[in-house]
């Protein structure tokens, strides 16, 4: 109930901001870290989302509807993608999602170079406490999606295909529709991530949310909380929203060497990212190992 309670908007707006950053990271959690393929073009999907729910929006349909529909366009971009990729050897996913994210920026930014605005009634309209609930119901409703798709038998096979995909066939698994229940879950629920972030933003250039920046901060959130688990996306969220606010009021021209610098050496030395601390605190097993799970299942060998 924060906007009953706070009244300042950069605080609420930084709260827009985490919550986006949650359901970013948890939506690429599922295909990243619960079925093990590399998408380094989360944008894309991110983007169609945004373009698709804000200009149904602007037309007059219902903001829950265009939402909706922008999740649609991207699941069926996502699958579309799926079915030619996941049918290969290697990392043709990873590039093939890399590269439809670069060829919607460029296209988006070529045809739709004007800013995108709302109309004078809507802007004369916004109130920002609707957007933090908005927000907020996304990413507590991933965050439970997620929890409950990693127990259910769909999320085992997920697990199982990210370990060893030829072994999960080999005991009845068909890895090839796993990967693309995955991926239709990850691309619906960063869809409707990317139409909350165009109901939140009142104005911005149509190709900002195709960049490349989505795609590495979801990807960074996941790795520093712990990639493959479940509070981990959120986890990361809180550190990396906090230090990104904080090292761009004072070093705004380091942030994103610091950035990287923080994931190498999380890779590196905390592979399971603040859960595996966590864990290590309670004197329990930590999840080492999962962070370099990802990178050994997406090279393995597709249907």
């Amino acid at each position: 109930m924060a906007p009953l309670v706070v009244r300042r908007e950069d605080w609420l707006n930084l709260g827009v901001v985490f919550f986006l950053a949650v359901a970013l990271a948890q939506s690429w959690n599922v295909i990243g870290g619960l079925a093990g393929q590399v998408n380094l073009g989360h944008a894309a999907f991110f983007g169609l989302g945004a373009l698709v729910a804000r200009q149904l929006w602007a037309a007059g349909t219902p903001i829950a509807a265009a939402m909706t529909a922008g999740a649609a366009v991207a699941t069926t971009a996502g699958l579309a993608l799926g079915l030619a990729a996941f049918r290969l050897r290697g990392a043709y996913f990873a590039i093939g999602t890399l590269a439809l994210a670069e060829v919607l920026r460029l296209f988006v930014a070529n045809n739709l170079s004007q800013v995108s605005t709302l109309p004078a009634a809507a802007i004369a309209g916004y109130q920002l406490g609707v957007r933090y609930y908005t927000a907020a119901g996304l990413a507590l409703g991933t965050t439970l999606a997620v929890g409950w798709l990693a127990a259910s038998r769909l999320g085992l096979a997920m697990e199982a295909v990210r370990e060893d995909e030829e072994a999960a066939e080999a005991s009845g698994v068909g890895g090839f529709q796993v990967k693309l229940a995955a991926l239709a879950c990850s691309t619906a629920l960063v869809g409707l991530a990317g139409g909350v972030f165009a109901f939140y933003q009142i104005s911005y250039y149509p190709q900002h949310p195709f960049n490349p920046t989505w795609t590495f901060d979801a990807v960074l959130i996941t790795f520093i909380g712990g990639v493959g688990t479940i509070h981990g996306p959120v986890l990361g969220a809180v550190l990396f929203v906090l230090l990104r606010d904080y090292l761009a009021v004072r070093w705004a021209d380091l942030h994103v060497l610091v950035f990287g610098a923080l994931f190498v050496a999380i890779v590196l030395l905390l592979p399971g990212g603040l859960v595996e601390v966590g864990q290590r605190l309670r004197g329990r097993p930590g999840v080492a190992g999962r962070g370099r799970v990802v990178g050994r299942a997406s090279s393995g060998s597709s249907t």
